[in-house]
Protein backbone atom coordinates (compact mmCIF):
# COMPACT_ATOMS: atom_id res chain seq x y z
CA UNK A 1 0.00 0.00 0.00
CA UNK A 2 0.95 3.55 -0.82
CA UNK A 3 0.88 6.66 1.30
CA UNK A 4 0.01 8.91 -1.62
CA UNK A 5 -2.74 9.14 -3.43
CA UNK A 6 -1.70 12.46 -5.89
CA UNK A 7 1.26 11.88 -7.26
CA UNK A 8 1.73 15.00 -9.17
CA UNK A 9 1.67 18.61 -9.31
CA UNK A 10 -0.75 18.85 -12.21
CA UNK A 11 -2.58 15.82 -10.64
CA UNK A 12 -2.60 17.64 -7.57
CA UNK A 13 -3.90 20.55 -8.93
CA UNK A 14 -6.78 19.07 -10.99
CA UNK A 15 -8.08 17.67 -8.01
CA UNK A 16 -7.95 20.62 -5.68
CA UNK A 17 -9.92 22.45 -8.26
CA UNK A 18 -12.30 19.52 -8.58
CA UNK A 19 -12.88 19.62 -4.91
CA UNK A 20 -13.33 23.85 -4.56
CA UNK A 21 -16.04 23.11 -7.58
CA UNK A 22 -17.48 20.77 -5.42
CA UNK A 23 -17.23 22.41 -2.09
CA UNK A 24 -18.44 25.59 -3.44
CA UNK A 25 -21.49 23.93 -4.59
CA UNK A 26 -22.16 21.72 -1.43
CA UNK A 27 -21.75 25.03 0.89
CA UNK A 28 -24.10 26.86 -1.38
CA UNK A 29 -26.78 24.15 -1.07
CA UNK A 30 -27.55 25.57 2.69
CA UNK A 31 -30.45 27.01 3.69
CA UNK A 32 -30.88 30.23 5.49
CA UNK A 33 -30.13 29.11 8.54
CA UNK A 34 -27.28 27.25 7.64
CA UNK A 35 -27.94 23.18 7.37
CA UNK A 36 -28.65 21.28 4.43
CA UNK A 37 -32.34 19.97 3.89
CA UNK A 38 -31.75 18.64 0.11
CA UNK A 39 -34.29 17.25 -2.38
CA UNK A 40 -35.26 13.76 -2.50
CA UNK A 41 -36.44 11.97 -5.31
CA UNK A 42 -39.94 12.35 -6.92
CA UNK A 43 -41.62 8.99 -6.83
CA UNK A 44 -44.19 7.25 -8.99
CA UNK A 45 -44.90 5.04 -6.20
CA UNK A 46 -45.62 8.20 -3.67
CA UNK A 47 -47.76 9.98 -6.28
CA UNK A 48 -49.92 6.67 -7.08
CA UNK A 49 -50.58 6.12 -3.13
CA UNK A 50 -50.82 9.94 -2.98
CA UNK A 51 -53.91 10.01 -6.03
CA UNK A 52 -55.36 6.74 -4.77
CA UNK A 53 -55.61 8.14 -1.16
CA UNK A 54 -56.89 11.15 -1.70
CA UNK A 55 -59.60 9.68 -4.42
CA UNK A 56 -60.98 7.67 -1.68
CA UNK A 57 -61.55 10.71 0.51
CA UNK A 58 -63.23 12.24 -2.48
CA UNK A 59 -65.14 9.93 -2.77
CA UNK A 60 -66.37 9.81 1.10
CA UNK A 61 -66.45 13.31 1.55
CA UNK A 62 -64.14 12.59 4.51
CA UNK A 63 -62.49 16.18 4.03
CA UNK A 64 -65.67 18.78 2.50
CA UNK A 65 -63.69 21.70 3.02
CA UNK A 66 -60.46 20.36 0.68
CA UNK A 67 -62.67 19.42 -1.99
CA UNK A 68 -61.84 22.13 -4.16
CA UNK A 69 -58.24 21.64 -3.49
CA UNK A 70 -58.20 17.82 -3.76
CA UNK A 71 -59.84 17.44 -7.09
CA UNK A 72 -57.07 19.04 -9.24
CA UNK A 73 -54.22 17.29 -7.38
CA UNK A 74 -55.70 14.36 -8.60
CA UNK A 75 -55.61 14.75 -11.50
CA UNK A 76 -52.15 16.35 -11.89
CA UNK A 77 -51.06 13.08 -10.01
CA UNK A 78 -52.96 10.82 -13.05
CA UNK A 79 -51.49 12.95 -16.08
CA UNK A 80 -48.11 13.12 -13.82
CA UNK A 81 -47.79 9.04 -14.30
CA UNK A 82 -49.30 8.41 -17.41
CA UNK A 83 -46.31 10.84 -18.64
CA UNK A 84 -43.71 9.04 -16.02
CA UNK A 85 -44.33 5.50 -17.68
CA UNK A 86 -41.11 3.58 -18.79
CA UNK A 87 -41.48 1.75 -21.95
CA UNK A 88 -41.76 -1.81 -20.94
CA UNK A 89 -45.57 -0.62 -19.34
CA UNK A 90 -44.32 -0.40 -16.46
CA UNK A 91 -43.21 1.94 -13.61
CA UNK A 92 -40.16 2.14 -11.15
CA UNK A 93 -40.13 4.03 -8.13
CA UNK A 94 -38.16 6.90 -9.59
CA UNK A 95 -37.52 8.61 -12.75
CA UNK A 96 -34.58 6.69 -13.26
CA UNK A 97 -35.33 3.78 -11.90
CA UNK A 98 -35.94 0.45 -13.74
CA UNK A 99 -39.68 -0.74 -13.80
CA UNK A 100 -40.95 -2.88 -10.79
CA UNK A 101 -43.83 -5.06 -10.17
CA UNK A 102 -44.60 -3.04 -6.50
CA UNK A 103 -45.00 0.26 -8.19
CA UNK A 104 -46.36 -0.82 -11.33
CA UNK A 105 -49.24 -2.58 -9.58
CA UNK A 106 -49.92 0.34 -7.57
CA UNK A 107 -49.88 2.90 -10.50
CA UNK A 108 -52.49 0.40 -12.45
CA UNK A 109 -55.15 0.10 -9.39
CA UNK A 110 -55.12 4.19 -8.87
CA UNK A 111 -55.71 4.00 -12.70
CA UNK A 112 -58.55 1.44 -12.31
CA UNK A 113 -60.28 2.89 -9.45
CA UNK A 114 -59.82 6.62 -11.44
CA UNK A 115 -61.66 5.18 -14.22
CA UNK A 116 -64.30 3.90 -12.73
CA UNK A 117 -65.07 7.00 -9.95
CA UNK A 118 -67.44 9.54 -11.21
CA UNK A 119 -66.04 12.11 -9.09
CA UNK A 120 -63.37 12.67 -11.60
CA UNK A 121 -63.51 13.07 -15.16
CA UNK A 122 -60.12 11.03 -16.57
CA UNK A 123 -59.67 8.84 -19.32
CA UNK A 124 -56.54 6.93 -20.36
CA UNK A 125 -55.88 5.24 -24.22
CA UNK A 126 -56.53 1.38 -23.98
CA UNK A 127 -53.72 0.67 -25.55
CA UNK A 128 -51.56 2.05 -22.69
CA UNK A 129 -53.89 -0.02 -20.03
CA UNK A 130 -52.79 -3.34 -22.19
CA UNK A 131 -49.14 -2.74 -22.02
CA UNK A 132 -49.42 -2.33 -18.43
CA UNK A 133 -51.30 -5.22 -17.68
CA UNK A 134 -49.30 -7.27 -20.37
CA UNK A 135 -46.03 -6.28 -17.85
CA UNK A 136 -47.81 -7.17 -14.59
CA UNK A 137 -48.86 -10.99 -16.09
CA UNK A 138 -45.02 -11.18 -17.19
CA UNK A 139 -43.78 -10.29 -14.10
CA UNK A 140 -46.05 -12.58 -11.62
CA UNK A 141 -48.63 -10.10 -10.52
CA UNK A 142 -49.83 -11.25 -7.06
CA UNK A 143 -47.79 -13.79 -6.59
CA UNK A 144 -44.44 -11.46 -7.69
CA UNK A 145 -45.08 -8.85 -4.82
CA UNK A 146 -45.34 -11.78 -2.42
CA UNK A 147 -42.08 -13.60 -3.52
CA UNK A 148 -40.14 -9.44 -3.57
CA UNK A 149 -41.23 -9.61 -0.22
CA UNK A 150 -41.24 -12.82 1.47
CA UNK A 151 -41.96 -12.99 4.90
CA UNK A 152 -41.81 -9.10 5.52
CA UNK A 153 -45.44 -7.81 5.41
CA UNK A 154 -44.54 -4.11 5.72
CA UNK A 155 -45.01 -3.26 1.92
CA UNK A 156 -46.63 -6.34 0.34
CA UNK A 157 -49.76 -5.99 2.34
CA UNK A 158 -50.27 -2.19 1.33
CA UNK A 159 -50.03 -2.65 -2.23
CA UNK A 160 -52.03 -5.29 -2.17
CA UNK A 161 -55.01 -3.17 -0.73
CA UNK A 162 -54.62 -0.85 -2.91
CA UNK A 163 -54.84 -3.37 -5.37
CA UNK A 164 -58.28 -4.19 -3.72
CA UNK A 165 -59.59 -0.66 -3.63
CA UNK A 166 -58.59 -0.57 -7.60
CA UNK A 167 -60.62 -4.06 -7.62
CA UNK A 168 -57.33 -5.49 -9.52
CA UNK A 169 -56.91 -7.72 -6.22
CA UNK A 170 -59.39 -9.78 -4.08
CA UNK A 171 -59.68 -8.54 -0.22
CA UNK A 172 -58.66 -12.32 0.54
CA UNK A 173 -55.69 -11.48 -0.97
CA UNK A 174 -54.91 -8.92 1.76
CA UNK A 175 -53.31 -10.17 4.70
CA UNK A 176 -54.83 -9.49 8.16
CA UNK A 177 -52.29 -7.25 9.92
CA UNK A 178 -52.98 -8.15 13.62
CA UNK A 179 -53.75 -4.53 14.28
CA UNK A 180 -54.87 -5.73 17.74
CA UNK A 181 -51.19 -6.03 18.90
CA UNK A 182 -50.81 -2.59 19.05
CA UNK A 183 -52.97 -2.23 21.90
CA UNK A 184 -50.24 -4.00 24.16
CA UNK A 185 -47.74 -1.76 25.87
CA UNK A 186 -45.12 -0.91 23.47
CA UNK A 187 -42.16 -3.05 25.18
CA UNK A 188 -44.12 -6.19 24.12
CA UNK A 189 -44.24 -4.94 20.52
CA UNK A 190 -40.67 -7.49 19.73
CA UNK A 191 -42.39 -10.40 22.04
CA UNK A 192 -45.11 -10.57 19.56
CA UNK A 193 -43.17 -11.22 16.60
CA UNK A 194 -44.86 -8.44 14.87
CA UNK A 195 -45.09 -9.20 10.57
CA UNK A 196 -44.16 -5.68 9.67
CA UNK A 197 -41.45 -3.62 11.02
CA UNK A 198 -41.47 -1.52 13.94
CA UNK A 199 -41.79 2.13 12.20
CA UNK A 200 -44.56 0.85 10.37
CA UNK A 201 -47.25 0.10 13.36
CA UNK A 202 -49.78 3.02 11.81
CA UNK A 203 -49.79 0.37 8.71
CA UNK A 204 -49.93 -2.08 10.79
CA UNK A 205 -53.46 -0.39 12.70
CA UNK A 206 -55.05 0.67 9.68
CA UNK A 207 -55.01 -1.99 6.91
CA UNK A 208 -55.69 -4.22 9.59
CA UNK A 209 -58.77 -2.58 10.69
CA UNK A 210 -59.81 -1.70 6.62
CA UNK A 211 -59.42 -5.80 6.36
CA UNK A 212 -61.39 -6.74 9.24
CA UNK A 213 -64.25 -4.47 7.87
CA UNK A 214 -63.81 -5.76 4.41
CA UNK A 215 -63.31 -9.28 4.90
CA UNK A 216 -63.49 -10.35 9.05
CA UNK A 217 -61.76 -13.80 10.13
CA UNK A 218 -63.79 -16.54 10.06
CA UNK A 219 -62.56 -17.37 14.12
CA UNK A 220 -65.22 -15.57 15.98
CA UNK A 221 -63.39 -15.15 19.23
CA UNK A 222 -60.68 -13.19 17.10
CA UNK A 223 -63.29 -11.19 15.26
CA UNK A 224 -64.93 -9.93 18.31
CA UNK A 225 -61.89 -9.04 19.80
CA UNK A 226 -60.87 -7.41 16.91
CA UNK A 227 -63.82 -5.68 17.21
CA UNK A 228 -63.85 -4.90 20.60
CA UNK A 229 -60.60 -3.58 20.21
CA UNK A 230 -60.99 -1.05 17.19
CA UNK A 231 -61.36 2.12 19.29
CA UNK A 232 -58.57 1.49 21.30
CA UNK A 233 -56.32 0.84 18.00
CA UNK A 234 -57.64 4.41 16.39
CA UNK A 235 -56.86 5.99 19.66
CA UNK A 236 -53.26 4.61 19.13
CA UNK A 237 -53.41 5.62 15.80
CA UNK A 238 -54.15 9.30 16.61
CA UNK A 239 -51.74 9.59 19.30
CA UNK A 240 -48.49 8.88 16.85
CA UNK A 241 -49.78 10.82 14.58
CA UNK A 242 -47.13 13.52 13.88
CA UNK A 243 -48.48 17.52 13.89
CA UNK A 244 -47.01 17.55 10.77
CA UNK A 245 -49.93 14.60 10.01
CA UNK A 246 -47.25 12.39 7.67
CA UNK A 247 -46.55 9.48 9.48
CA UNK A 248 -42.46 9.16 9.18
CA UNK A 249 -43.18 12.37 7.20
CA UNK A 250 -43.50 9.35 4.11
CA UNK A 251 -46.12 10.13 1.73
CA UNK A 252 -46.86 6.19 1.25
CA UNK A 253 -47.01 5.29 4.38
CA UNK A 254 -49.50 8.54 5.13
CA UNK A 255 -51.64 7.93 2.03
CA UNK A 256 -51.49 4.00 3.14
CA UNK A 257 -53.08 5.17 6.53
CA UNK A 258 -55.72 7.23 4.93
CA UNK A 259 -57.02 5.00 2.30
CA UNK A 260 -57.27 2.16 4.79
CA UNK A 261 -59.17 4.30 7.11
CA UNK A 262 -61.37 5.35 4.03
CA UNK A 263 -61.63 1.51 3.67
CA UNK A 264 -62.58 0.55 7.82
CA UNK A 265 -65.50 3.07 7.34
CA UNK A 266 -63.37 5.62 9.28
CA UNK A 267 -63.48 8.61 6.96
CA UNK A 268 -64.64 11.11 9.97
CA UNK A 269 -61.57 10.08 12.25
CA UNK A 270 -59.72 13.06 13.29
CA UNK A 271 -56.32 11.09 11.77
CA UNK A 272 -58.12 11.86 8.08
CA UNK A 273 -57.71 15.76 7.60
CA UNK A 274 -54.70 16.01 9.20
CA UNK A 275 -53.42 13.46 7.02
CA UNK A 276 -55.10 14.94 3.68
CA UNK A 277 -53.43 18.32 4.77
CA UNK A 278 -50.16 16.30 5.04
CA UNK A 279 -50.96 15.00 1.20
CA UNK A 280 -51.94 18.15 0.27
CA UNK A 281 -48.42 20.06 1.24
CA UNK A 282 -46.53 17.74 0.57
CA UNK A 283 -46.96 17.79 -3.87
CA UNK A 284 -44.77 19.27 -5.58
CA UNK A 285 -45.20 21.83 -8.54
CA UNK A 286 -45.61 18.70 -11.52
CA UNK A 287 -48.24 17.25 -9.83
CA UNK A 288 -46.13 14.55 -8.15
CA UNK A 289 -45.12 13.57 -4.66
CA UNK A 290 -41.54 12.87 -3.36
CA UNK A 291 -40.71 9.61 -1.71
CA UNK A 292 -40.19 11.26 1.69
CA UNK A 293 -40.35 15.04 2.50
CA UNK A 294 -36.38 15.49 3.20
CA UNK A 295 -32.84 13.96 4.98
CA UNK A 296 -32.66 17.43 6.55
CA UNK A 297 -30.09 15.80 9.37
CA UNK A 298 -28.68 12.79 7.45
CA UNK A 299 -27.43 15.31 4.55
CA UNK A 300 -26.56 17.82 7.40
CA UNK A 301 -24.16 15.96 8.84
CA UNK A 302 -23.56 13.59 5.53
CA UNK A 303 -22.02 17.51 4.64
CA UNK A 304 -20.43 18.19 7.96
CA UNK A 305 -18.42 15.57 7.70
CA UNK A 306 -17.26 15.99 4.41
CA UNK A 307 -16.15 19.55 4.70
CA UNK A 308 -14.50 18.81 7.91
CA UNK A 309 -12.32 22.05 8.20
CA UNK A 310 -13.71 23.75 5.34
CA UNK A 311 -16.95 24.52 7.03
CA UNK A 312 -16.91 28.30 7.06
CA UNK A 313 -15.90 29.87 10.29
CA UNK A 314 -19.63 31.37 10.52
CA UNK A 315 -21.25 28.71 10.17
CA UNK A 316 -19.58 26.47 12.67
CA UNK A 317 -22.17 27.75 15.89
CA UNK A 318 -25.10 27.97 14.06
CA UNK A 319 -25.12 24.07 12.23
CA UNK A 320 -23.94 23.12 16.16
CA UNK A 321 -27.05 24.69 17.45
CA UNK A 322 -28.80 23.13 14.72
CA UNK A 323 -27.77 19.45 15.17
CA UNK A 324 -28.01 19.57 18.84
CA UNK A 325 -31.51 20.60 18.46
CA UNK A 326 -32.46 17.95 16.64
CA UNK A 327 -31.36 15.10 19.07
CA UNK A 328 -34.47 13.42 21.19
CA UNK A 329 -35.13 14.63 24.21
CA UNK A 330 -37.99 12.14 24.77
CA UNK A 331 -39.31 8.76 24.60
CA UNK A 332 -39.93 8.28 21.40
CA UNK A 333 -44.16 7.29 20.69
CA UNK A 334 -44.38 4.45 18.68
CA UNK A 335 -40.79 2.92 18.73
CA UNK A 336 -40.58 3.48 22.32
CA UNK A 337 -36.89 4.69 21.98
CA UNK A 338 -35.30 6.38 25.04
CA UNK A 339 -34.13 9.62 24.66
CA UNK A 340 -30.42 10.61 23.07
CA UNK A 341 -30.59 9.35 19.11
CA UNK A 342 -31.30 11.47 16.04
CA UNK A 343 -33.75 11.22 13.12
CA UNK A 344 -32.92 10.99 9.59
CA UNK A 345 -35.38 14.50 9.21
CA UNK A 346 -35.88 17.73 11.36
CA UNK A 347 -39.44 17.15 11.22
CA UNK A 348 -41.98 15.49 14.07
CA UNK A 349 -42.13 12.43 11.81
CA UNK A 350 -39.03 11.16 12.30
CA UNK A 351 -37.74 8.30 14.01
CA UNK A 352 -34.40 7.87 16.25
CA UNK A 353 -32.02 5.50 14.51
CA UNK A 354 -28.39 3.59 14.90
CA UNK A 355 -27.31 5.53 11.58
CA UNK A 356 -28.39 8.88 11.81
CA UNK A 357 -27.52 9.03 15.20
CA UNK A 358 -23.22 8.23 14.70
CA UNK A 359 -23.38 10.39 11.91
CA UNK A 360 -24.66 13.23 14.65
CA UNK A 361 -21.99 12.24 16.79
CA UNK A 362 -19.30 12.53 14.07
CA UNK A 363 -20.46 15.71 12.80
CA UNK A 364 -20.72 17.60 16.39
CA UNK A 365 -17.22 16.14 17.12
CA UNK A 366 -15.69 17.63 14.11
CA UNK A 367 -17.12 20.85 15.53
CA UNK A 368 -15.92 20.32 18.82
CA UNK A 369 -11.82 22.24 18.46
CA UNK A 370 -13.91 25.39 16.52
CA UNK A 371 -16.03 26.21 19.60
CA UNK A 372 -15.79 27.79 23.39
CA UNK A 373 -15.54 25.45 26.18
CA UNK A 374 -19.02 26.21 26.73
CA UNK A 375 -20.04 24.72 23.37
CA UNK A 376 -17.55 21.96 23.95
CA UNK A 377 -19.40 20.60 27.22
CA UNK A 378 -22.83 20.78 25.12
CA UNK A 379 -21.38 18.45 22.49
CA UNK A 380 -20.00 16.16 25.78
CA UNK A 381 -23.33 15.86 26.89
CA UNK A 382 -25.25 15.28 23.93
CA UNK A 383 -22.52 12.53 22.86
CA UNK A 384 -22.66 11.02 26.42
CA UNK A 385 -26.43 10.38 26.02
CA UNK A 386 -26.24 9.47 21.92
CA UNK A 387 -23.56 6.94 22.96
CA UNK A 388 -25.42 5.43 25.27
CA UNK A 389 -28.31 5.20 23.37
CA UNK A 390 -26.36 3.13 21.07
CA UNK A 391 -25.05 1.11 23.38
CA UNK A 392 -28.63 0.30 24.68
CA UNK A 393 -29.06 -0.64 21.13
CA UNK A 394 -26.89 -2.99 20.64
CA UNK A 395 -27.71 -6.59 19.57
CA UNK A 396 -26.97 -9.92 21.05
CA UNK A 397 -25.46 -10.91 18.11
CA UNK A 398 -22.98 -7.64 18.47
CA UNK A 399 -24.06 -5.67 15.45
CA UNK A 400 -26.55 -2.84 15.76
CA UNK A 401 -30.06 -2.78 14.09
CA UNK A 402 -31.61 0.49 12.66
CA UNK A 403 -34.63 1.09 15.50
CA UNK A 404 -35.08 -1.09 17.91
CA UNK A 405 -33.14 -3.63 19.97
CA UNK A 406 -34.41 -7.00 19.40
CA UNK A 407 -37.40 -6.55 16.52
CA UNK A 408 -34.86 -9.30 14.49
CA UNK A 409 -37.36 -11.46 12.38
CA UNK A 410 -37.54 -9.16 9.64
CA UNK A 411 -34.71 -7.58 7.32
CA UNK A 412 -35.25 -3.76 8.29
CA UNK A 413 -34.90 -4.41 12.17
CA UNK A 414 -31.69 -6.52 12.07
CA UNK A 415 -28.31 -5.79 12.41
CA UNK A 416 -26.37 -4.75 9.73
CA UNK A 417 -22.65 -4.15 8.62
CA UNK A 418 -22.76 -0.45 7.39
CA UNK A 419 -24.72 0.84 10.29
CA UNK A 420 -22.61 -1.75 13.36
CA UNK A 421 -19.55 0.02 11.30
CA UNK A 422 -20.93 3.58 11.52
CA UNK A 423 -21.99 2.99 15.09
CA UNK A 424 -18.37 1.76 16.56
CA UNK A 425 -16.54 4.75 14.63
CA UNK A 426 -18.91 6.83 16.48
CA UNK A 427 -18.31 4.94 20.01
CA UNK A 428 -14.27 5.14 19.10
CA UNK A 429 -14.83 8.63 18.92
CA UNK A 430 -16.65 9.08 21.79
CA UNK A 431 -16.81 6.02 23.88
CA UNK A 432 -13.58 4.02 23.84
CA UNK A 433 -13.86 2.84 27.33
CA UNK A 434 -16.96 1.10 26.36
CA UNK A 435 -14.21 -2.00 24.90
CA UNK A 436 -16.55 -4.67 25.11
CA UNK A 437 -19.55 -3.28 23.23
CA UNK A 438 -16.83 -2.02 20.62
CA UNK A 439 -14.94 -5.49 20.21
CA UNK A 440 -18.35 -7.54 20.24
CA UNK A 441 -19.11 -5.26 17.08
CA UNK A 442 -16.08 -5.85 15.66
CA UNK A 443 -16.80 -9.93 15.93
CA UNK A 444 -20.10 -9.61 14.46
CA UNK A 445 -18.34 -7.46 11.06
CA UNK A 446 -15.87 -10.45 10.81
CA UNK A 447 -18.90 -12.84 10.40
CA UNK A 448 -20.61 -10.92 7.95
CA UNK A 449 -17.03 -10.59 5.76
CA UNK A 450 -18.21 -11.95 2.43
CA UNK A 451 -15.13 -14.60 1.20
CA UNK A 452 -14.45 -12.16 -1.64
CA UNK A 453 -14.18 -9.50 0.93
CA UNK A 454 -16.78 -7.45 0.64
CA UNK A 455 -19.86 -6.52 3.33
CA UNK A 456 -23.59 -5.98 2.40
CA UNK A 457 -25.37 -2.80 3.45
CA UNK A 458 -29.09 -2.83 4.34
CA UNK A 459 -30.41 0.96 3.23
CA UNK A 460 -28.44 1.20 -0.32
CA UNK A 461 -28.28 -1.09 -2.75
CA UNK A 462 -28.15 -0.88 -7.19
CA UNK A 463 -31.03 -1.73 -8.93
CA UNK A 464 -28.46 -3.54 -11.94
CA UNK A 465 -26.94 -5.33 -9.33
CA UNK A 466 -27.73 -9.48 -8.47
CA UNK A 467 -30.26 -9.21 -5.80
CA UNK A 468 -30.06 -5.31 -5.75
CA UNK A 469 -27.35 -5.59 -4.09
CA UNK A 470 -24.46 -2.95 -3.11
CA UNK A 471 -21.26 -4.33 -1.80
CA UNK A 472 -19.50 -1.14 -2.64
CA UNK A 473 -21.67 0.96 -0.75
CA UNK A 474 -21.19 -1.60 2.06
CA UNK A 475 -17.45 -2.15 2.27
CA UNK A 476 -16.14 1.41 1.74
CA UNK A 477 -18.68 2.01 4.74
CA UNK A 478 -16.83 -1.19 6.86
CA UNK A 479 -13.05 0.03 5.90
CA UNK A 480 -13.17 3.18 7.13
CA UNK A 481 -14.43 1.07 10.78
CA UNK A 482 -11.38 -1.22 9.89
CA UNK A 483 -8.95 1.63 9.14
CA UNK A 484 -8.11 2.57 12.85
CA UNK A 485 -7.06 -0.95 13.12
CA UNK A 486 -4.36 -2.03 11.44
CA UNK A 487 -2.10 -3.03 14.95
CA UNK A 488 -5.04 -5.94 14.99
CA UNK A 489 -3.24 -8.57 12.81
CA UNK A 490 -6.41 -10.50 11.80
CA UNK A 491 -8.87 -6.98 11.16
CA UNK A 492 -6.06 -5.61 8.79
CA UNK A 493 -5.83 -8.79 7.01
CA UNK A 494 -9.99 -7.98 6.67
CA UNK A 495 -9.36 -4.57 5.77
CA UNK A 496 -6.95 -5.75 2.77
CA UNK A 497 -9.92 -8.42 1.57
CA UNK A 498 -12.07 -5.24 1.16
CA UNK A 499 -9.63 -3.36 -0.12
CA UNK A 500 -8.68 -6.17 -2.71
CA UNK A 501 -12.56 -6.19 -3.40
CA UNK A 502 -13.34 -2.49 -4.10
CA UNK A 503 -10.26 -2.86 -6.16
CA UNK A 504 -11.02 -5.62 -7.83
CA UNK A 505 -14.42 -3.61 -9.09
CA UNK A 506 -13.06 -0.58 -10.46
CA UNK A 507 -14.22 -0.25 -14.18
CA UNK A 508 -12.09 0.57 -16.69
CA UNK A 509 -13.19 4.49 -16.90
CA UNK A 510 -11.55 4.79 -13.12
CA UNK A 511 -14.68 4.77 -11.78
CA UNK A 512 -16.79 2.44 -10.17
CA UNK A 513 -20.20 1.08 -9.93
CA UNK A 514 -22.14 -0.65 -6.99
CA UNK A 515 -20.88 -3.53 -7.73
CA UNK A 516 -18.10 -5.60 -10.68
CA UNK A 517 -19.25 -4.67 -14.32
CA UNK A 518 -21.85 -2.12 -13.46
CA UNK A 519 -21.83 1.41 -14.99
CA UNK A 520 -19.89 4.05 -12.99
CA UNK A 521 -21.42 6.56 -10.53
CA UNK A 522 -20.17 9.80 -9.16
CA UNK A 523 -22.08 8.66 -5.54
CA UNK A 524 -20.36 4.92 -5.78
CA UNK A 525 -16.68 6.15 -7.40
CA UNK A 526 -16.44 9.09 -4.32
CA UNK A 527 -17.44 6.13 -1.72
CA UNK A 528 -14.90 3.97 -3.00
CA UNK A 529 -12.01 6.72 -3.00
CA UNK A 530 -13.46 7.67 0.28
CA UNK A 531 -12.67 4.40 1.92
CA UNK A 532 -9.36 3.45 0.02
CA UNK A 533 -7.72 6.71 0.64
CA UNK A 534 -7.37 6.33 4.07
CA UNK A 535 -6.54 2.46 3.98
CA UNK A 536 -3.61 3.40 1.61
CA UNK A 537 -4.66 1.37 -0.96
CA UNK A 538 -2.88 1.65 -4.59
CA UNK A 539 -2.15 5.11 -5.32
CA UNK A 540 -2.76 4.72 -9.51
CA UNK A 541 -5.82 2.89 -8.73
CA UNK A 542 -6.81 5.73 -6.51
CA UNK A 543 -5.26 8.60 -8.90
CA UNK A 544 -7.35 7.14 -11.57
CA UNK A 545 -10.75 7.43 -9.46
CA UNK A 546 -10.03 11.14 -8.88
CA UNK A 547 -9.46 11.85 -12.53
CA UNK A 548 -12.80 10.28 -13.14
CA UNK A 549 -14.59 12.63 -10.24
CA UNK A 550 -12.30 15.42 -11.35
CA UNK A 551 -13.40 15.20 -15.02
CA UNK A 552 -17.20 15.47 -13.91
CA UNK A 553 -16.45 18.15 -11.90
CA UNK A 554 -15.16 20.15 -14.85
CA UNK A 555 -17.37 19.05 -17.25
CA UNK A 556 -20.54 20.29 -15.11
CA UNK A 557 -21.94 16.63 -14.60
CA UNK A 558 -20.39 16.15 -10.81
CA UNK A 559 -24.23 16.51 -9.92
CA UNK A 560 -26.04 13.92 -11.56
CA UNK A 561 -27.86 11.64 -8.68
CA UNK A 562 -28.36 7.84 -8.88
CA UNK A 563 -30.88 6.03 -7.02
CA UNK A 564 -28.83 3.53 -5.07
CA UNK A 565 -30.76 4.81 -2.21
CA UNK A 566 -33.24 2.73 -0.11
CA UNK A 567 -35.38 4.11 1.67
CA UNK A 568 -37.49 1.08 2.95
CA UNK A 569 -38.82 -2.15 1.79
CA UNK A 570 -36.62 -2.17 -1.64
CA UNK A 571 -38.19 1.14 -2.65
CA UNK A 572 -35.81 3.57 -4.56
CA UNK A 573 -34.88 6.87 -4.60
CA UNK A 574 -32.14 9.18 -4.78
CA UNK A 575 -30.64 12.48 -2.89
CA UNK A 576 -29.45 15.66 -4.91
CA UNK A 577 -26.73 16.12 -2.63
CA UNK A 578 -24.99 12.44 -1.99
CA UNK A 579 -23.17 13.14 -5.40
CA UNK A 580 -22.06 16.86 -3.83
CA UNK A 581 -21.57 15.29 -0.75
CA UNK A 582 -19.81 12.06 -1.07
CA UNK A 583 -17.31 13.60 -3.40
CA UNK A 584 -16.35 16.96 -1.79
CA UNK A 585 -15.82 14.07 0.90
CA UNK A 586 -13.06 11.82 -1.16
CA UNK A 587 -11.57 14.44 -3.25
CA UNK A 588 -10.92 16.65 0.05
CA UNK A 589 -9.14 13.86 1.55
CA UNK A 590 -6.95 12.93 -2.07
CA UNK A 591 -5.81 16.81 -1.85
CA UNK A 592 -4.51 16.75 1.56
CA UNK A 593 -3.45 12.93 2.54
CA UNK A 594 0.36 13.40 3.55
Amino acid sequence: MSDATVTTTQDHDRAQAAFEICRDRLLAERTSTGYWEGELSTSALSTATAVMALLKVLEQNAVPSRVAEIRPLILGGLDWLVVARNEDGGWGDTQKSLSNISTTMLVRSVFAAALNSTMVDWAIETDSLADTDAYIARIGGVKAIRERYGSDRTFSVPILMQGALGEQVHWREVNQLPFELACLPADWYKRVNLPVVSYALPALIAIGLARHRQMPTWFLPLRWLRTAVKRKALSVLQRIQPTTGGYLEATPLTSFVTMALMAAGEHQHPVVPEAVRFLIDSVRPDGSWPIDTNLATWTTTLSVNALDDHLPESDVRPVLDWLIGQQYREVHPYTNADPGGWAWTDLPGGVPDADDTPGAILAVQRLRDRVSANERRRIDEACEAASGWLLSLQNSDGGWPTFCRGWGRLPFDRSSPDITAHVLRALQTVKPEAGEAIEKGYRFLDRRQRKDGAWLPLWFGNQYAQDDENPLYGTSRVLLAYASLEENRERKQRLQQGVAFLLSIQNADGGWGGAGGIESSVEETALALDALIPCRADATAIQRGVDWLAERAETGTIDHATPIGFYFAKLWYYEKLYPLIFATSALRKAVSVE
